[in-house]
C-alpha cells in the first residue's frame, strides 16, 4: 500500500531553499495552506518566487511573509486587500507580474497536465500580451501562454489519505485542485487525514498520483477576508 504520509509539516517542506519557486493555493484567505506558509515564515528562506491568486492580507496568509521581506516576485491576479504588497510594488521592492485570473489557473493546470504552453484570448492587445506569440484562430486573436514551473506546490484539502487522495470542501476547492501536481513536488496539508480505502472514490477531488507529501495540519484559524453581516430585525 502506498503511504505518502509525513509526520508533520517540518518533514513536509524538507528540501525547500532560499530562491525556489512555490504555488500556494487557496482565495483571499479561503483554503490557504496556512500551516505550510507558517511553516516557511519560521525557516526564513529568502528571494522566493509565490504563484498565488492573491498575498493574502497584512498579518495573515502570504501577508507574512511579505512582512519579513522572504518574497522576491509575485505572481498573482490581484493585490487584493494586503497594503504591504501594494507598497511593495509600487515602491519597486517586490517584483509583482499580474496576470488574468483565469489565465493563472489554467497556466497551473497545463503545468498538471504536462501541457507545455497554450493559447487563451484573455489579455490580448494589453501588457499581458507584451512579448508573447499570438495568433488567429476563427479570426479572433489569442496569447500564447506557457505553463508555470514551480519546484513545489503547496495545498489545502478538507479531508485526505495516506495515498494522498483528497477532497476539498466548499469554496476551498479554488486553485488547490489545479496546483496538485503541477511542481515537482506537491505538498499536501489536510484537516482530515484517514486511512488509505477510507474515502468514498466517488467524493475524490484530486488522486494520489498528484501528492507527493501529505500530512494533517494543526489550529487552522480559517479567517474571514471580508464579513458581511445583516443588521438584527
Amino acid at each position: 500500500m502506498i503511504n505518502k504520509t509525513v509526520k508533520n509539516v517540518v518533514d513536509a517542506l524538507q528540501g525547500v531553499e532560499d530562491s525556489m519557486t512555490f504555488m500556494l493555493g487557496g482565495f483571499g484567505l479561503c483554503g490557504i495552506p496556512e500551516n505550510a506558509i507558517g511553516e516557511l515564515v519560521r525557516l526564513g528562506i529568502k528571494d522566493i518566487t509565490c504563484i498565488s491568486n492573491n498575498a493574502g492580507v497584512d498579518d495573515f496568509g502570504l501577508g507574512l511573509l511579505l512582512q519579513n521581506h522572504q518574497i522576491k516576485k509575485m505572481i498573482s491576479s490581484y493585490v487584493g486587500e494586503n497594503d504591504e504588497f501594494e507598497r511593495q510594488m509600487l515602491s519597486g521592492e517586490l517584483e509583482v507580474e499580474l496576470t488574468p485570473q483565469g489565465t493563472l489557473a489554467e497556466k497551473c493546470r497545463a503545468a498538471q497536465g504536462g501541457f507545455p504552453a497554450f493559447y487563451t484570448p484573455a489579455g490580448f492587445g494589453t501588457e499581458v500580451a507584451e512579448g508573447k506569440e499570438t495568433r488567429e484562430f476563427d479570426g479572433k486573436m489569442y496569447v500564447l501562454e506557457p505553463a508555470y514551473k514551480a519546484d513545489f506546490a503547496f495545498v489545502k484539502a478538507w479531508k485526505g489519505d495516506e495515498a494522498g487522495n483528497l477532497i476539498f470542501k466548499g469554496t476551498a476547492r479554488n486553485f488547490n485542485p489545479c496546483m496538485c501536481g503541477a511542481a515537482t513536488i506537491t505538498v499536501a496539508e489536510v484537516e482530515e487525514l484517514v486511512p488509505a480505502g477510507a474515502l468514498d472514490p466517488n467524493q475524490i477531488h484530486i488522486p494520489g498520483i498528484f501528492v507527493q507529501r501529505i500530512f494533517q495540519g494543526e489550529r487552522y484559524e480559517k479567517r474571514i477576508e471580508q464579513r458581511t453581516v445583516r443588521p438584527k430585525p
